[in-house]
């Protein structure tokens, strides 16, 4: 009966593949799920990354363009009251509020700094949602991809004492193929889980200083204003 087992052992695809197709149905849509959530957290990792480097680029080059000396009003009347940047928006909701600001004798309305913070805070904070959007799936993958994994590895062993229990053999080269079944789904798991984990937090903090160059920007901005309103 060893024979027989061992040679059953040999005829096994242990392949990835091989040991998907045997898994029972549940443990499938584990791994079907498991791999879905893969690809999904890998999009939207390589999707955020090209996201914050084209926002720290933008934000770069409104910096140089903004201190370059040019009149504000010049400088508005270049990017328009509609902006792409994320930068620019900020400076055109600042902008469009100074200029609401202003009676038509060219006296200002009172609050108007308040007014003006507001709206870029706005601004910032409609771009912040921008920026962190997609991360919680991220961290909903990182934190329940394991569980999930851990179910379907549940599944598997279970099955694999069914097995044993039916053939009436506890030999290992018997038992060998649901039991690494069942740990693939595991190993899926992990495979889904630590990526989504590592780069939930690095997006996170990437995120979280960008926004924060967007509040700074915002306080330098307001500064030269209230400069203005002072004058």
């Amino acid at each position: 009966m060893e024979a027989e087992a061992l040679a059953l052992a040999h005829e096994v695809d242990f392949s990835m593949w091989g040991l998907f197709m045997r898994a029972t149905l549940t443990v499938k849509l584990v791994m079907i799920i498991l791999i879905v959530a893969s690809f999904w957290a890998w999009a939207i990792i390589i999707q955020k990354i090209l996201v914050y480097r084209r926002a720290r680029t933008e934000a770069d080059r409104f910096d140089r363009a903004f201190w370059s000396g040019e009149p504000l009003d010049g400088l508005f009347d270049q990017i328009g009251p509609e902006p792409d940047g994320a930068s620019e928006k900020v400076f055109a909701a600042g902008m469009i509020e100074w200029q609401r600001s202003h009676r038509e004798d060219g006296g200002l309305i009172a609050g108007a700094t308040s007014r003006i913070d507001r709206s870029m805070d706005v601004a910032i904070a409609k771009e912040a949602e921008k920026l962190q959007g997609g991360l919680t799936i991220l961290a909903t993958v990182g934190s329940s991809a394991p569980f999930i994994g851990l179910f379907g590895t549940v599944i598997g062993i279970m099955n694999a004492f069914i097995e044993i229990a039916e053939q009436q053999n506890t030999n290992l080269a018997v038992v060998a193929p649901g039991i690494a079944e069942a740990l693939l789904a595991t190993g899926l798991g992990l495979l889904a889980a630590i990526p989504a984990v590592i780069f939930y937090n690095k997006l996170t903090a990437d995120s979280d200083r960008i926004v924060a160059g967007y509040e700074a920007f915002s306080d330098e901005f307001a500064t030269i204003l209230s400069r203005q309103l002072d004058g």
